[in-house]
């Protein structure tokens, strides 16, 4: 009687291992990743596609055709455009590398003091969102009224201006105070791996601290420098709101306004497409030049000896590099931060500060009176949100299986996160507006597109922020509860995600910072009443009410500084400024 069941058993065995094998296929994981295939190519690879078949197709008839190309770059003024852009982001990543670059020797080589205050303007010029800086430059440096130039007149009697803010000089300036913690960031990293013996070595020999820094410490340091000037170049190129704000007024134009101007009545989303190609293609050219340049830089901590590092003393030289630096903090933060403010408060701008002069006005305008400025903030604060929960979401998943090594392949998924870091919001945002906002989507002017937009725009920093996370813990602990009974999605959620919970919620805290402040996606997106606190602080300027905008901005900075504050609290002071 016992023995009767060998033979279904036996007979069974391969059918069983057959059903088994069929069903591996078909596992959680395995169906994870099909789903983050189907959501990367929804939020990625389809607009993208989307935008360059719209490029040579005929509107209304879809046929193929080369005119859209001919229309795009067939005047001189849309050439010009093209060419101004290259040339502002030349200037304004030259300027950037020569501000950082001496910032960021300073604080990493050297016993300058207040450092934590350098690093604390190096912070707010990060925070100032690009548009926010260029109206405050505007009332600092307006040729007419600008406070700068009224000074300087009443000194010296002089009617010329000093310094015209609406000049192709003036714009670029405004971008490189900026862009330069970008350069700040990549430097001093670079720098911190440098061992003091190389300098000891080179003073043993007769150079001087500066022939040192100029002969040794930055030639070692050379990729990371021109790593931040390629960022900085495509930040420049890519950028919206300063370019519109001082260029459109001091007649420059660049790809990023004739692009909006393509998309004023009637709209030209073919020739928008095709106009877009080239920055496209010169973006991803810079990303794989920048990304020869640091593949280089393994060597500069290869000293064998423990990397010692000694600040170099500077002697009264230490107060000069500390006035370097505080020079820069008052054009990038200070001075623009404080007609801000005075503005916001203030009847009448041109005024300046006194007493009979002030007035709550502009807030109680904004907050009671104002249809759109609260919806706006809501509007900011919810969009945000979800498009960073969405981003880190699909970025923790995508980093799991791909350093997991899970699924065959796998790296397929961690490029096509990464697809969007070599991609200009502008472009983003026309390809999204050719792939989603016409039926069967029919999304223009809503929230969901606007998100959508959001979390593919900064995916990639959710995604590095995540990958870097999984990295640091160790599978074993993982396979230890999987012994013990536990399924992987319980163990990810048991081990793995208390482990890694603060290093997203920074990441979280990052994407909607930079969400929260980002217009040249949300310019082509929103609709009536899904503006967000960017697009409306553009459409203030156009009106010219500097004091309303002022306000309205300090509005904006509130928000921000209340979630930097959040994330300074809860995950690390250098939380936003910290590269894995």
């Amino acid at each position: 009687m016992s023995e009767a069941p060998a033979l279904p058993r036996a007979q069974a065995g391969p059918m069983t291992a057959r059903r088994s094998g069929w069903l591996a296929r078909f596992e959680p994981v395995t169906l994870l990743w099909i789903a983050l295939i189907a959501i990367l190519l929804f939020l990625v690879a389809f607009p993208l596609g989307k935008l360059l078949v719209v490029s040579f197709e005929t509107r209304g008839t879809g046929e193929f055709t080369l005119m859209n190309y001919v229309s795009a770059y067939g005047r001189s003024r849309y050439v010009d455009a093209l060419v101004n852009s290259l040339l502002l982001g030349l200037l304004s990543a030259t300027m950037s590398v020569v501000m950082a670059v001496p910032m960021a020797w300073a604080v990493s080589r050297t016993d300058m003091p207040f450092k934590g205050l350098t690093w604390a303007v190096v912070l707010g010029a990060f925070i100032l969102p690009p548009y926010l800086s260029a109206i405050g430059w505007i009332l600092l440096a307006g040729p007419n009224s600008g406070f700068l130039n009224i000074a300087w007149r009443a000194i010296t009697g002089l009617e010329d201006p000093l310094f015209n803010v609406y000049s192709f000089a003036g714009l670029a300036l405004v971008i490189a105070l900026n862009a330069f913690p970008l350069v700040f960031i990549f430097v001093k990293s670079a720098l911190d791996l440098v061992s003091s013996e190389m300098e000891d070595a080179a003073n043993i020999l007769g150079a001087g601290t500066w022939t040192a820094m100029r002969k040794v410490s930055l030639p070692l340091v050379w990729p990371a420098i021109m790593a931040g000037f390629i960022i900085v170049f495509l930040e420049a190129i890519a950028l919206f709101g300063t370019p519109a704000i001082i260029g459109i007024p001091a007649r420059i134009n660049v790809v990023t306004t004739q692009l909006w101007q393509f998309f004023e009545y009637p709209v030209r989303v073919e020739v928008a497409a095709a106009y877009a190609m080239p920055l496209l293609l010169i973006t991803a050219g810079m990303i794989v030049v920048q990304k020869l340049m640091l593949s280089r830089k393994g060597y500069v901590s290869q000293t064998g000896k423990g990397g010692e590092r000694r600040p170099i003393k500077l002697g009264p030289w230490r107060w000069v590099a500390f006035a370097w630096c505080a020079a820069v903090g008052l054009m990038a933060v200070i001075a623009p931060l404080f007609v801000l403010l005075q503005a916001s408060f203030a009847k009448a701008w041109g005024r300046g500060l006194a007493w009979d002069n002030l007035t709550l006005a502009n807030y109680r305008l904004l907050i009671f009176e104002h249809d759109m400025a609260m919806t706006s903030i809501w509007n900011t604060i919810w969009f945000s949100a979800s498009a960073a929960s969405i981003a880190v979401v699909l970025a923790l998943l995508v980093a799991y299986i791909v350093n997991r090594r899970l699924v065959p392949f796998g790296e397929a998924l961690g490029f096509m996160a990464m697809a969007p870091f070599v991609i200009p919001g502008i472009v983003m945002a026309i390809g999204f507006y050719a792939a989603y906002a016409s039926p069967p989507f029919a999304l223009y002017g809503t929230a969901v597109i606007i998100i959508l937009a959001f979390a593919a725009r900064f995916l990639p920093i959710a995604y590095a922020n995540s990958s870097s996370a999984i990295r640091a813990v160790h599978p074993e602990m993982e396979e230890a509860a999987r012994i013990l009974g536990s399924g992987r999605l319980h163990a990810i959620w048991m081990i793995t995600a208390p482990l890694v919970r603060k290093s997203l919620l920074g990441g979280w805290l990052i994407v909607f910072i930079v969400a929260s402040r980002e217009l040249s996606a949300a310019i082509f997106l929103v609709g009536p009443r899904t503006r967000t606190m960017s697009v409306l602080l553009y459409d203030l300027s156009e009106a010219g009410n500097f004091e309303v905008l002022a306000a309205f901005g300090g509005l904006l900075l509130v928000v921000t500084m209340v979630f930097v504050g959040i994330g300074m609290k809860l995950v690390g002071r250098d939380f936003m400024l910290r590269r894995n």
